[in-house]
């Protein structure tokens, strides 16, 4: 219980820090209303179905979102001169990975559901009528997405220009699950039931599994480095 404690603290403290300085999550939201927006004007109404198109608008707002918060994942704890500290405190190094990747879901599932409102006005869908099997689908691909991008924030923390490195090496790790995630995402839009995709879940499943045991398993190292 120790240990889970810690792992709390460390996404406490993190939380704490973006809501008092407000600097990413601003950020991350007005980039994922931009895009909608967008995209909401290249495509017109009617043209083509919005179970079609939904999806990839939808994973496109995520994805690169997403990227933004991972790339600042470590950089306050750096730019303050605190990342030694954290590494020195009493603590398994697989705690800081798990806290930072609590902080970091929590972030991403506020932008997905803000950005989720905003398709459905845009996009003149009742997105809250497949919000069960739409959920299930966020939680498992977002979590596969912070998982392996965590480690891979931590892996560019000391490269100068880590917000251009970060998407060049993550992007091709993460294709199956973006993939997964958007066949998912429009099996559930036009109104089918979840258990009918099951190689896309198992997929998605089998992705958390392996990316959190990497996760857990290298991040000490990686940070050490």
């Amino acid at each position: 219980m120790k240990y889970f404690g810690k792992v709390f603290t460390i996404a406490k403290k993190d939380l704490l820090s973006e809501v008092r300085a407000r600097k990413l999550t601003p950020a991350m939201m007005v980039f994922s209303l931009i895009v909608i927006i967008i995209f909401n004007f290249v495509f017109e109404p009617g043209l083509q179905r919005v179970e079609s198109l939904g999806p990839g608008i939808l994973w496109v707002t995520f994805s690169f979102a997403g990227m933004m918060g991972l790339a600042r994942s470590f950089s306050s704890e750096q730019e303050q001169s605190a990342l030694r500290g954290l590494m020195l405190a009493p603590v398994d190094r697989s705690a800081i990975y798990l806290g930072k990747l609590i902080s970091n879901l929590i972030f991403l599932f506020g932008i997905e559901f803000i950005s989720l409102l905003v398709f459905s006005v845009f996009f003149n869908i009742d997105i809250f009528r497949f919000l069960p099997g739409l959920g299930a689908v966020l939680g498992i691909a977002t979590l596969g997405f912070v998982a392996i991008g965590t480690l891979y924030s931590a892996m560019v923390l000391n490269i100068r220009l880590r917000e251009v490195f970060l998407p060049v090496l993550l992007f091709p790790v993460m294709i199956p699950v973006l993939i997964a995630a958007v066949q998912l995402t429009a099996h559930v839009l036009e109104g089918n039931r979840l258990s009918d995709a099951g190689k896309w879940l198992g997929l998605l499943a089998a992705y958390d599994v392996i990316f959190l045991t990497v996760g857990l398993m290298t991040f000490e190292f990686v940070i050490g480095e």
